[in-house]
């Protein structure tokens, strides 16, 4: 261990030489800009193209000048030097620590517009829809003026709009849309089709989020087949199991499983004799099993909203309705039928790809956060990336309050409403972090219930954020938020306008109050973030109870004596030191999920490259043409004599094939996604899980090419083919009419600090 820690204090000093030779760079370009400022518009654009030689930045003093004196002039902004520094640390391909409010946004559109100009397009990847049409818009002018072009991809655009705004030099686009794309992409059958150009970098805003927090989150494309809903019988039966008594629901809340007496009530309920027989296993189990996952472990208003008669599921990290996406597995049928609603039809799944695996896919991945320090090993381990930490503009005024800590979840509540109107009786704006829609609906209810106006933002009105995230700074707004850690979005003081902002400063600025800590440090830190911004004075403060999950789960197994006072309060060090070993605690859960989990991906993902490789061949060549004819002569005779062009004869031979490939590829992942579910119940003696499933899933890719050209023979000697191609939906073949995407939600990060998943009910009153 003691080369090991030599090796990685090593790396840091490297790390800290090649900031401090970034500063020097920065201070050097201070001139240039005095000179560069000036000259004409057409001279700046030219100085800047003059500073890059074999796509790479030969001068770059000259080069950061041009684009501060770019910045000033088309956006109005003049970049700081930390700005700047950190423009030159993204070039370097690093991960940037940047405070809250310290201009991001336009340090990545600087950054992006750098590699643009040395020959390379930029994705530039946001955390949501809106951000990404907001930046794209208000950074167009900067990347226009060195006559480079760009858009944004949102998830509104179709097919046509997509493949323009991919053609940009530098996209900016939500990471879920460019993964989607991906998998739509892999289901081409000629080239022309496909939406997405290659990109050389992503540059990732809200880094720490998108590569560590949802890296494993599964982003799923599925086709249309009849699904496995329950039926309304087996919804009925579930919706009567006692809890404790006829199920369990595990410590962590992510898992839900029949006790021997629920197991025989359902039987006696369903008229069968044995949930567990080789008849009932595979079918009504499934349905018992996904009713009760339902019933159990998915609660509205906090995994998924009803509006007008539809279901929609929330992206528990974002605190927003999760558009076009749903659970898979027939799981989506089996909560529409626990809401009475019209159960949708259920899917296969096409193709997954995780966010981690999109992200490997670029040759250059850099990005920015708030919070990348305390990611770094993640960073490092699962993307070999480093992290250089920009200092602030100006120093940090806000007061970090030691956390209150109560014995109950309902005396924690209490105070925080008192908290809210104590503060709230001043004019000095509060902003509230809440973990779901129910916490955030419950507390505004009780603040109403005291005459407090609130703003409310949550999945239910996300469509509202810019206007609601505009006047939270102002005077004497109190805006409840579900997951503001996710939000992306700068406060202002004293409003949208900025009119109340010297009075909003007298009072103390934005005060942050966090309902109770997250399962990782990091995320209180993006939440404390939003108070202190560019120097500004703010508070924040934590309330915590006894009872809230990362307490609970942290210190499972572990005892603690407090004495609260009369109000349920505990004001002892020693439990707020236990608090933070329970946190330290989940931390190391996650970490361990996401090593574990990234074992299991890993595999997968070095097949989708084989895949990749061999759909590429085929979309690209006339390979399919030539294996068909050398493996079925005598009908490939029969083909040309017909007189079909050529063309006509490889477009079918291609048709065939990818429909074989796609389709074992999608029977490989739902094999494998079901040996993953009972590897443990499969792995043999002296066998870890994770060996046994890569033994598996070697052994089953193994023939899965050849299998698929087998199959494709066989098609291509029996299906009709004519001018009009291979008519593969004769023979029962076609692909699926209708495709839909979405996120697997089983987000490790996702749940309350409020131990939701046993009840909220009234939890503010």
């Amino acid at each position: 261990m003691g080369a090991f820690d030599w090796f990685w204090k090593a790396m840091g000093a490297q790390s800290e030489r090649n900031d401090k030779k970034s500063k020097a760079i920065v201070d050097g370009s201070a001139a240039a800009t005095a000179d560069l400022a000036q000259l004409d518009d057409a001279a700046v654009a030219n100085a800047a193209r003059a500073a890059v030689a074999a796509g790479a930045i030969a001068d770059k003093p000259a080069f950061l000048a041009a684009l501060a004196v770019a910045s000033q002039r088309t956006l109005g902004m003049a970049p700081h030097h930390v700005q700047s520094q950190a423009v030159l640390r993204l070039l370097e391909g690093d991960v940037i620590h940047m405070a809250t409010g310290e201009g991001k946004t336009l340090v990545g559109a600087m950054a992006a517009t750098g590699f643009a100009l040395t020959g390379k397009r930029v994705h530039l990847v946001t955390v949501n829809n809106y951000l990404a049409g907001r930046d794209a818009e208000w950074m167009r002018p900067l990347v226009e003026f060195f006559g480079l072009s760009v858009d944004s991809v949102t998830e509104e655009l179709d097919a046509k709009q997509r493949r323009q705004a991919y053609q940009a030099d530098i996209v900016y686009a939500p990471v879920a849309e460019l993964g989607f794309d991906v998998l739509r992409d892999n289901q081409i059958t000629e080239r022309s089709q496909a939406v997405q150009a290659r990109a050389d970098v992503a540059l990732v805003d809200e880094a720490d989020s998108v590569l560590v927090d949802e890296a494993l989150v599964p982003l799923v494309l599925a086709g249309n087949r009849p699904g496995e809903a329950p039926t309304g019988q087996i919804t009925a039966v579930v919706a009567r199991l006692r809890e404790g008594q006829d199920y369990v629901i595990n410590d962590d809340g992510r898992a839900v499983s029949l006790t021997d007496e629920g197991a025989r009530r359902v039987e006696q309920e369903l008229g069968i004799d044995s949930l567990y027989s080789e008849e009932n296993i595979g079918t009504i189990l499934v349905k018992v099993n996904l009713a009760l996952h339902a019933r159990a472990l998915l609660i509205r208003d906090i995994h998924y909203i009803v509006n007008e008669g539809k279901l929609s599921l929330i992206d528990a990290s974002r605190g927003r309705v999760a558009q076009l996406q749903r659970w898979p597995d027939g799981l989506q049928a089996a909560v529409e039928a626990k809401e009475g609603l019209e159960v949708s039809e259920g899917g296969r799944i096409l193709d997954t790809i995780t966010l981690q695996e999109l992200m490997r896919r670029y040759p250059l991945v850099c990005g920015m956060t708030g919070t990348a320090v305390e990611a770094t090993d993640q960073l490092r381990e699962f993307y070999g990336l480093r992290v250089s930490v920009i200092e602030r503009n100006n120093p940090l005024q806000r007061v970090d309050e030691a956390d209150r800590v109560y014995a109950t979840i309902a005396e924690k509540n209490r105070a925080i409403v008192e908290e809210i109107e104590r503060i709230h009786a001043t004019g000095q704006p509060v902003l509230v972090g809440t973990h779901d829609v129910a916490e955030s609906e419950e507390l505004a209810a009780a603040l109403h219930e005291r005459e407090i106006a609130v703003n409310v933002l949550n999945a239910k009105n996300d469509a509202e954020e810019a206007g609601i995230i505009a006047q939270a700074g102002d005077l004497g707004r109190v805006t409840v938020s579900t997951q503001m850690a996710g939000r992306g979005t700068d406060i202002k003081l004293g409003g949208a306008d900025g009119a109340d902002h010297a009075e909003v400063i007298a009072l103390g600025g934005l005060a942050v109050i966090g309902t109770s800590r997250y399962r990782t440090s990091r995320l209180d830190n993006q939440l404390r973030g939003r108070a202190g911004r560019q120097g500004d004075p703010g508070t924040s403060v934590f309330f915590i109870s006894l009872e809230d999950d990362v307490v609970r789960q942290g210190g499972e197994d572990e005892s603690l004596s407090a004495r609260p006072d009369a109000s349920g309060r505990v004001d002892s060090k020693r439990v707020r030191d236990f608090i933070a070993h329970c946190q330290r605690v989940t931390e190391g859960q996650l970490l361990e999920i996401h090593s574990q989990t990234w074992k299991y991906n890993q595999l997968l993902a070095d097949q989708r490259i084989i895949i990749d490789e061999r759909r590429a061949n085929l979309l690209d060549s006339d390979q399919a043409w030539q294996e068909l004819s050398q493996r079925a002569p005598a009908r490939a005779a029969e083909l040309r004599d017909a007189g079909l062009d050529e063309e006509v004869l490889e477009r079918a031979a291609r048709t065939i094939m990818l429909y074989h490939l796609d389709l074992a590829w999608a029977d490989h992942l739902e094999v494998m996604d079901d040996v993953r579910e009972s590897i443990h119940l499969r792995a043999i003696a002296r066998e870890t899980p994770i060996a046994e499933y890569h033994r598996i899933a070697v052994r089953e890719f193994k023939h899965l090419a050849q299998d698929a050209v087998d199959k494709a023979v066989e098609t291509f000697n029996t299906v009709r083919i004519d001018a009009e191609g291979a008519h593969l939906e004769d023979a029962g073949l076609s692909r699926p009419s209708a495709t839909w995407t979405y996120m697997v939600s089983d987000n490790p990060l996702a749940g309350s600090g409020n131990s939701v998943l046993r009840g909220i009910g009234n939890i503010f009153r």
